[in-house]
């Protein structure tokens, strides 16, 4: 008896982390055509004639999109489970991206973006619900860490695959391969991906009118909006450095597009590293404590920004380590925030959670790219987008350690 449940426990075991494979595949495609935006910005700003303000409106249609639909995906993923809606968000993503390639006006290729983003959006309740029902609470950070590096990988293999290819063959075609791509590994998700049995489910009957009930009660939880607040500042940064990265380094220091993609890829293979160590070192190290994580996090992307704001000139080499720095600091910070948002409320709750968490995260996307562009198309100097960044670190600083101290202020009540 005691062999048998010995087996029945190993082969859970092996099935929860099979499952977190599954996820990490759906979430690396979906950023893999949905990041592109960053990398390909260049060449995409290059043929419509766009200007940098212009080219930070792309990320920001793309989290527009996610803002919209964060909290409703959430929703239906609490109430039909994660398989049912992989396929869907990758449906979305690629049809949207995938008619993209066919237009050259600016306005519709806004609307399209924001259409992919809602997949692009979708994708993360989805995943982060599957997360929080195959994986106990101290094995959360790790797991969640894993999948998160789907978004930084997924980034990372755009600028590595997609802009060289873009440059020789057009971004056009390129990115509509990777629509095929995508939509096609959609039904491989659904196909392999099962939701865990013992995932808890809302009462059958929840209709609408429950949904708003649910979401404007969690906006009512100061904890999650903190969260979510400070997430407004962390995601419009790391999507500036995603953003004016390649632009940045090819204009400011002439170094050529291809190696200023190097960067690129550099810095989000760095935050796909991050998203694995501070998972790790918040389960470990700190024993579930994800905010203090935020906290180190904010401060590093602080100095990381005001180092690049102040380069009066740098070599390739001299910026890999500083950019190794930011990418793992600004990129890495998404699992930690995932994972606190789903655990901030009952677990039954946590697919609406992160998706409220998702659409006000999704507002810095909106707000700070276009705001860094029309600060360097104003200034002719991008020292001032990077010094924005520094100053909203600090903002973000105060309201996670204000955070801090209402979570010790909660769990002395308690006991």
């Amino acid at each position: 008896m005691s062999k048998l449940k010995v087996k029945q426990g190993a082969s859970i075991l092996s099935e929860q982390w099979r499952m977190l494979v599954y996820l990490l595949m759906a979430q690396l495609l979906i950023a893999f055509v949905g990041r592109s935006i960053g990398p390909l910005g260049a060449l995409i700003g290059e043929d419509l004639s766009l200007t940098k303000s212009q080219i930070g409106m792309l990320p920001a249609a793309l989290f527009f999109g996610q803002a919209i639909i964060s909290v409703p995906a959430g929703f239906l993923t609490d109430r039909y489970g994660s398989r049912n809606l992989l396929v869907l968000a990758a449906i979305f993503l690629g049809a949207g991206f995938l008619v993209m390639t066919f237009t050259v006006h600016f306005l519709l290729i806004l609307f399209l973006v924001m259409i992919g983003g809602m997949g692009y959006g979708a994708m993360h309740p989805i995943t982060n619900r599957g997360i929080i029902d195959w994986f106990s609470l101290n094995q959360r950070g790790t797991a969640m860490g894993i999948k998160q590096t789907g978004v930084t990988a997924g980034s990372a293999l755009a600028g590595f695959i997609l802009l060289p290819l873009s440059v020789e063959y057009g971004w056009r075609i390129v990115l509509m391969s990777g629509c095929l791509l995508l939509v096609f590994s959609g039904f491989v998700s659904y196909w392999l991906y099962r939701d865990s049995p013992k995932q808890s489910q809302p009462a059958a009957n929840q209709g609408l009118t429950d949904f708003y009930k649910s979401m404007f009660g969690l906006m009512r939880n100061k904890s999650l909006m903190l969260v979510s607040f400070s997430a407004i500042g962390l995601n419009g940064s790391q999507m500036c450095l995603n953003t004016y990265l390649v632009l940045f380094v090819y204009e400011k220091f002439s170094i050529s597009l291809v190696l200023a993609g190097g960067l690129f890829v550099i810095s989000e293979l760095s935050g796909t590293l991050g998203r694995i160590t501070w998972g790790i070192i918040s389960d470990i190290v700190f024993k579930g404590n994800r905010i203090i994580i935020l906290l180190i996090i904010s401060v590093l992307t602080a100095v990381s920004s005001t180092i690049v704001a102040l380069l009066p000139s740098a070599s390739f080499a001299l910026l890999v380590p500083i950019i190794m720095l930011f990418g793992f600091s600004v990129s890495g910070f998404n699992g930690i925030w995932m994972n606190l948002a789903s655990e901030i409320v009952p677990p039954q709750q946590a697919g609406i959670a992160s998706g409220v968490s998702l659409m006000f995260g999704s507002m810095g996307v909106m707000i700070v790219p276009p705001l860094f562009g029309f600060m360097v198309d104003e200034t002719g100097n991008f020292m001032f987008g990077w010094l924005l960044i520094t100053g909203l670190m600090f903002v973000v600083f105060f309201m996670l350690f204000y955070l801090s101290i209402l979570n010790k202020r909660n769990r002395a009540e308690v006991f």
